[in-house]
This record gives structure tokens, C-alpha cells and sequence, in this order.
């Protein structure tokens, strides 16, 4: 049950985070610009820097983690002879 949950929490933060974006980046540039809506959003200029920085990171920790258990595996290797 506990893992369900927080599979539904996963689910509902992405969905927001999708809807949130998607409207920030395909609705917002037909609104216009003086709409108290706009205020609610980033500069748009963030609508590309934010997803860079999210794709680095990402990039970034599955290159940790590879090198981190390609460097363990090598230690059980010498270990074991």
C-alpha cells in the first residue's frame, strides 16, 4: 500500500509539473502580455535554462553512479584474487 502511494504522489507532482510547463511554454505566448496570468510564470527564458540545468544534473548523477559501482565492482574483483 505505501508503495502505491507514493507512486500516485509521483504521478500527481509530474502531471503538475507537465500541465505547469506546457502552459508556460505553448499557452502564455498567445496571452497577452499585460494578463495578471503572467504573473504567476518565470520569464520565459528559464523555459529552456531550467530543463538544460535539470538535464545536466541528471547526466551528471548516472555518471556518478556508474563510475561509482564500476569502482566498487573493481574492489570485489581484486578482493577476490
Amino acid at each position: 500500500m505505501g508503495n502505491q502511494v507514493v507512486g500516485l504522489g509521483l504521478v500527481a507532482v509530474s502531471l503538475i509539473i507537465f500541465t505547469y510547463y506546457t502552459a508556460w511554454v505553448i499557452l502564455l505566448p498567445f496571452i497577452d502580455s499585460q494578463h495578471v496570468i503572467h504573473k504567476y510564470f518565470l520569464p520565459r527564458a528559464y523555459a529552456v535554462a531550467i530543463p538544460l540545468a535539470a538535464g545536466l544534473l541528471l547526466l551528471l548523477f548516472v555518471g556518478l553512479f556508474i563510475t561509482y559501482v564500476m569502482l566498487k565492482s573493481e574492489r570485489v574483483t581484486k578482493k577476490a584474487q
